[in-house]
């Protein structure tokens, strides 16, 4: 095992801390709810379990995303942790029909709320708990650059938010008396539930899209080259991609047709280095190319599927007898 896939196996211990976390304050929330009669308590009970479903998916995306590179999967699994997250954003909008739906018969048939101070400091050590996970996992999640436990991590801030919401309702409703006001703070605490699920599911495709890695980090690519772009040296087709906590880097540099392939190897190595401290565990594709051949300009665009076939110095398109030299030839 690489001390990148055991750094990636032991995110799992903080899934099994969010899987405690929802645990407890779902016996937490749901019985705030049965002291209280309150809908909108019934409604963070349910994002609770959405929670729990999530750290679920969470521990089995990142068991597999753990998992070393194979010949089926030459990059690795990292991928994974996009389904979890996915799944998750996609429960949160589950969850917010719900709360909408259990909402609506009290809007039109309000129902009294029943030991209000009991239950309201039931659901406060439940925010309490969620809200110190949160941090840790969020914390967690920068280090290791994991989407699954940033979406839960964000999850949770968001039912602590929630809970902000719901008790700012129902303490409403026990100062003025109107009963309506607990439904109208679920439907509230739902619509802030959908922008979240709906920021987590987009990050997620957007990963699965393999988007270009974040400003920050191109800016310290652009850092790293530009040393040597000061000292003359020339490079095109620059192209990132994130996936989940693996980034990646390919270039095509550009040296003297003169040169010896040890010399720009050993330019490569040194650009590669650089790169690689700037972005720690990156994995690199480089290229190297000639400043003097006209075709090693073809390939700055993103998709090159159009270029014609080279060309031998006689005209005719380039075999293995007609212009390269076999692996046994010795250079005269």
């Amino acid at each position: 095992m690489t001390p990148d896939t055991a750094n990636r196996s032991s995110l799992t211990r903080f899934a099994w801390l969010s899987i405690a976390a929802a645990i407890v304050t779902i016996a937490l929330k749901a019985g705030a709810y049965l002291l209280t009669g309150s809908i909108g308590l019934l409604s963070d009970a349910l994002e609770s379990v959405v929670n729990l479903v999530g750290a679920l998916m969470a521990l089995a995306m990142l068991t597999i995303a753990a998992r070393p590179a194979d010949e089926d999967h030459a990059f690795g699994h990292g991928k994974a942790e996009y389904f979890s997250s996915g799944v998750e954003g996609t429960l949160i909008l589950v969850a917010a029909v719900s709360i909408v739906a259990a909402a609506i018969p009290r809007l039109i048939a309000p129902r009294p709320i029943e030991q209000v101070g009991l239950g309201l400091g039931v659901s406060v050590v439940a925010s309490l708990v969620n809200f110190l996970v949160a941090r840790v996992l969020l914390r967690v999640s920068r280090q290791h650059h994991s989407i699954t436990l940033e979406a839960d991590a964000r999850h949770l801030m968001t039912d602590v938010w929630t809970s902000a919401g719901v008790l700012a309702g129902v303490g409403a409703v026990a100062l003025t008396g109107w009963q309506r006001l607990d439904p109208i703070v679920a439907c509230l605490v739902a619509a802030n539930i959908i922008w979240t699920g709906v920021g987590i599911v987009r990050k997620s495709v957007s990963g699965l899209m393999d988007t270009a890695l974040s400003t920050e980090d191109q800016d310290k690519l652009q850092k790293a080259l530009e040393p040597y772009v000061q000292s003359g040296v020339q490079y095109h087709a620059l192209r990132t991609r994130q996936s989940a906590a693996r980034q990646f880097v390919s270039l095509h540099l550009l040296v003297p047709g003169l040169w010896t392939v040890e010399r720009g190897h050993r330019l490569l190595e040194s650009i590669e280095a650089d790169i690689r401290q700037a972005l720690p565990g990156a994995t690199l594709f480089t290229h190297l190319e000639s400043l003097d051949d006209p075709s090693s300009w073809d390939d700055m665009s993103l998709d090159r599927t159009d270029t014609p076939p080279l060309e031998a110095p006689s005209g005719k398109p380039l075999s293995p007898d007609n212009g390269l030299p076999s692996l046994g030839d010795t250079p005269r």
